[in-house]
């Protein structure tokens, strides 16, 4: 008598793909857990006003100002950025991280508003993102 699913014959196992690994960027050994991003921020928070003056990031309310910053490393589930791309995210949702002596921001995937792709080798990219005239 042939046996089916419903007396306990173990089904055929379907082949899965496997999951692509992302190494970890050479210089840090660090490896990063989910849709996590550490991102470098080319800024230090403080602008300047319409007349000059220095306004330090302290003295400011709440940034309701998205920035700008190149992705630094990328954990395994984000699928939206890799390492070189330039994110636009909101400061204050990031945490501070010091890697190698450097200050970075972690990110989460969904913090990220916006990509602009690494130019291609060779390519020249006429401004940066984010400034329009």
């Amino acid at each position: 008598m042939p046996r089916t699913a419903s007396d306990g014959a173990a089904k055929p196992a379907t082949p899965r793909k496997p999951r692509a690994k992302r190494k970890p960027a050479p210089d840090t050994g660090v490896r990063l857990t989910g849709d996590r991003l550490v991102v470098r921020s080319s800024e230090n928070g403080e602008r300047k006003s319409s007349g000059g003056l220095l306004i330090p990031a302290t003295a400011m309310p709440a940034p309701k100002r998205l920035a700008w910053a190149d992705v630094t490393l990328v954990g395994p589930d984000v699928r939206v950025a890799k390492a070189g791309d330039r994110v636009l995210f909101l400061p204050s949702a990031g945490l501070e991280v010091e890697l190698d002596g450097e200050d970075l921001v972690l990110l989460r995937e969904r913090d990220v508003q916006a990509v602009a792709e690494a130019p291609a080798a060779g390519a020249k990219q006429d401004r940066p993102p984010g400034q329009y005239l």
